[in-house]
């Protein structure tokens, strides 16, 4: 772990990979619902965290950089079930990279538990982890210029779900009618750092 000053109020620690930031992620939610730290942000990404909002960073510095993070482990909550239905045009893609049959991949999809790890690109889009690494997929060579919303997708160890019309990159196994993101709605985002995810699918 490598905590780095950003501003006057501000920290970004790096961590050795995802699984670290997420956990770490997590339990700075706990220790702020506990009011064990007074931060206004935390912001995960890939391998990071931000806290933005600190009244004293350099001591919270300090507590960070002895911190042992416990590992990830599932909340009270229920899993949140966004229902797919497997008909992506990457899927025959997806089958023949995975070496098994197209049926099969919303079978190993859906068999999995999600946990969004952060968000990013564009309102109500979640970077969802939880694939073994060995279904890991590449981006495709020539990204879309338009995918429509309710894409579900896949590219490196991620899995996620255009909330709008837009260009992509990312090998397309399925659709959804969730709404991800809706501004009339408290909170306008589905999917939030944290929330743990199944897929379900459906009838075609």
């Amino acid at each position: 772990m490598r905590v780095l000053p950003v501003g006057g109020r501000a920290l970004l620690v790096e961590l050795a990979d995802g699984d670290e930031a997420q956990a770490l992620h997590a339990e700075l939610l706990r220790r702020r619902a506990a009011g064990l730290i007074r931060v206004r942000e935390l912001v995960p990404a890939a391998r990071t965290v931000l806290l933005d909002g600190l009244d004293d960073p350099g001591r919270v510095g300090a507590e960070l950089a002895g911190l042992e993070i416990p590992p990830l482990s599932a909340r009270d909550e229920d899993v949140l079930e966004i229902p797919v239905r497997y008909d992506g045009p990457d899927l025959a893609e997806v089958a023949a990279h995975w070496g098994v049959p197209p049926q099969e991949v919303a079978q190993i999809h859906s068999a999995a538990e999600f946990r969004v790890a952060f968000c990013g690109f564009a309102p109500g889009f979640g970077y969802l982890t939880g694939l073994p690494g060995r279904y890991e997929v590449p981006r495709r060579a020539t990204p879309r210029t338009t995918v429509p919303a309710g894409g579900v997708a896949l590219a490196g160890p991620y899995t996620g779900v255009y909330p709008r019309p837009s260009p992509g990159g990312w090998q397309l196994i399925g659709s959804t009618n969730a709404v991800l993101w809706d501004h009339a709605r408290v909170p306008a985002a589905l999917l939030a750092p944290g929330v743990r995810v199944r897929f379900v699918p459906e009838a075609r």
